[in-house]
């Protein structure tokens, strides 16, 4: 595959199951962008001392989102992850958001998923089987890390498996329709 952006996600809606891409692994201050053009991982900025990914951060190949790029995912995952790793996930939510940058309003949701091979969340099968503080934390991070980069994030809310589901198989039919 010559760009990991249009790698097939192998989406399973009755299992809510698909492929994801890791960028930025959990405990990194490092944030890390995919580069279709050099077909690699580059450096795309740093986090403030004191704060780092609560969990790993990836995409979701062969979707875009309003923003244009692919689906953001958050990965719950028993260690981190690596940079570049394909991991097989279930989608369990999604917290709807906007971003404001120079003024412009995006919507920029992050889905959430949970590793297939993961021993702490198996059970795992939607947002509402995390803790509220979790997700509070979750959204908070968000909040601050879009502030350090000169940019708003605005929670709209949190939903379930079935909106995620939704919003993913959305954006799958914006990659296909952009694609062709």
């Amino acid at each position: 595959m010559d760009n990991l952006l249009e790698c097939a996600n192998r989406w399973n809606p009755k299992k809510r199951e698909c492929k994801a891409i890791i960028e930025t692994p959990k405990g990194r201050r490092n944030k890390f962008d995919y580069d279709p053009e050099y077909r690699m991982f580059s450096l795309g900025g740093l986090l403030p001392e004191g704060l780092a990914f609560p969990f790993d951060f990836g995409f979701i190949p062969s979707t875009l989102g309003d923003d244009g790029d692919p689906l953001d995912v958050v990965i719950l995952l028993d260690e981190p992850a690596h940079v570049g790793c394909l991991l097989d996930i279930r989608i369990i939510g999604v917290i709807e958001a906007e971003q404001i940058e120079d003024g412009k309003r995006t919507v920029n949701n992050r889905l959430i998923g949970v590793a297939v091979h993961s021993y702490s969340n198996q059970d795992a099968e939607s947002i509402n089987d995390l803790s509220k503080p979790i997700l509070d934390q979750l959204e908070e991070f968000f909040v601050s890390y879009n502030k350090s980069r000169g940019k708003k994030f605005k929670v709209k809310g949190r939903s379930g498996p079935k909106r995620a589901a939704q919003l993913l198989e959305a954006g799958h039919a914006l990659f296909e329709k952009k694609k062709s």
